[in-house]
């Protein structure tokens, strides 16, 4: 078992994390979305609020355990495999694997476009990854179900000014 520290950047003000409340089409499928780097997140939140609006922006920080029950998939690195989750949890949004918890590089405003490329058919996986390798990409922990929520624990939240 492996407890880590995850931040998260939200618009939103909340106490209990809630899975319907995610949003839909995303890397690795509807979850809650969080990350190991604080700065990450901070610019994650001050996006929220610049692009959906809110009286303030929020930075969680929690830990995870993971447990031996749960089916965690772990990206280490940009692949084919990774692109193609990415691909069809954004094609198809849901939830459209078996995973409690996904772990792997963000694709970001940075990398989107080389994704929406390859989404469209203009690039192969191979010339999208080749591509891809010249960005140094952030990583997200997604949680994706009740099982992968027992192991997350609030730690604090602070507003951001």
């Amino acid at each position: 078992m492996t407890i880590h520290t995850i931040y998260h950047g939200s618009n939103q003000l909340f106490d209990i994390v809630d899975l319907a409340m995610s949003k839909d089409r995303r890397d690795f499928g509807r979850g809650f979305y969080t990350t190991a780097i604080k700065e990450q997140a901070f610019s994650w939140a001050k996006s929220m609020i610049f692009r959906f609006g809110g009286p303030n922006a929020y930075l969680y920080e929690f830990t995870f355990q993971s447990t031996p029950k749960m089916n965690i998939k772990h990206f280490h690195d940009l692949s084919i495999e990774w692109l193609e989750m990415i691909k069809t949890n954004r094609v198809q949004g849901g939830i459209q694997h078996d995973f409690d918890v996904v772990i792997g590089p963000v694709a970001n405003d940075n990398t989107f476009r080389t994704v929406a490329l390859y989404m469209e058919g203009d690039y192969t996986a191979e010339q999208a990854i080749e591509q891809l390798r010249y960005f140094k990409p952030n990583n997200q922990l997604s949680i994706h179900t009740e099982l992968a929520l027992s192991g997350l624990t609030f730690v604090r939240r602070d507003r951001i000014e």
